[in-house]
């Protein structure tokens, strides 16, 4: 019996000096990342001592104030319209059946699953040809830019938002809208009053996922970006490249506290979904 104990008590000892490996494997790099984003040294991985220097170069830099600006847009506008279309085509997948169901069911998560260069290489030949076609055809030249960086991030974003949408619709007691039908409720006031009530917090947690991931995104995005369109992670990217400054800690520390806000904000939307349910 006291072998048995032994064995159970090494086992979680095991496990628990695992556990704190595993956490500090992580967090490690994120710690070193905000502590240095505080040093007075121009080399990055050398403290000097403490100052805010690099956050004030952050605020003053136009070329990073750019970057973010565009980031911003770039992320608000395509979360709303994948928001609208994520949720639509949840709505479709999981409340009816049509011929093709099951491959449009599969073809919407091939963007989660394919690697981002196979994405961004896709999305670059879609638009050299498209460009290429409505130059051809009807004389209209277009270029690579603002609008090419947003719907790329719209066409990975959609499918995103559609997954954890229909996570809600899956959990979402299908009886309420039938209890509203029978109540003489059209469809569309079926939909406002009931089902869109009970999955607003899957909505939210699938806005949030968007705005994250396209907040963060950078490989798709140095494919098919252009002039003006230069997001704040390829501007990052670029910063690396050209030769690396502590600036780049404090940009950084900074997109780290919004990824960091934007989960904390997805998880709170996830135990209100909890709370809803319950």
């Amino acid at each position: 019996m006291s072998t048995t104990k032994q064995l159970r008590g090494g086992a979680k000892w095991a496990l628990s000096v695992n556990a704190v490996l595993v956490y500090v494997f992580f967090y490690a790099p994120i710690a070193l990342l905000v502590m240095y984003s505080f040093s007075n040294d121009n080399l990055v991985g050398r403290w000097g001592g403490f100052t805010l220097d690099w956050y004030r170069a952050f605020g003053e830099n136009q070329e990073v104030q750019n970057a973010l600006s565009v980031s911003l847009k770039v992320a608000l506008f395509s979360t709303l319209i994948s928001v609208i279309l994520g949720t639509t085509a949840a709505l479709a997948l999981e409340r009816y059946r049509f011929r093709g169901n099951r491959f449009f069911d599969a073809l919407l998560y091939l963007p989660v699953i394919i690697p981002d260069v196979t994405m961004a290489v896709m999305m670059l030949l879609f638009f050299t040809q498209l460009f290429n076609f409505l130059d051809a055809v009807f004389g209209i030249r277009f270029a690579k830019g603002l609008a090419t960086v947003t719907l790329s991030h719209i066409a990975f974003s959609i499918s995103f938002v559609s997954i954890v949408v229909r996570a809600r619709l899956a959990g979402m007691n299908e009886t309420l809208e039938e209890a509203a039908r029978d109540l003489y409720a059209s469809r569309w006031k079926a939909f406002r009053y009931v089902t869109l009530p009970l999955i607003t917090p899957g909505v939210v947690g699938g806005a949030l996922l968007a705005l994250t991931i396209s907040l963060d995104d950078v490989v798709i995005t140095q494919f098919v970006a252009g002039p003006g369109s230069t997001t704040l992670p390829v501007y990052v990217f670029g910063l690396i490249r050209r030769g690396v400054s502590p600036l780049i800690n404090a940009v950084s520390v900074v997109m780290l506290a919004a990824s960091i806000l934007l989960v904390l904000l997805s998880l709170l939307a996830q135990r209100a979904r909890g709370g809803t349910t319950a």
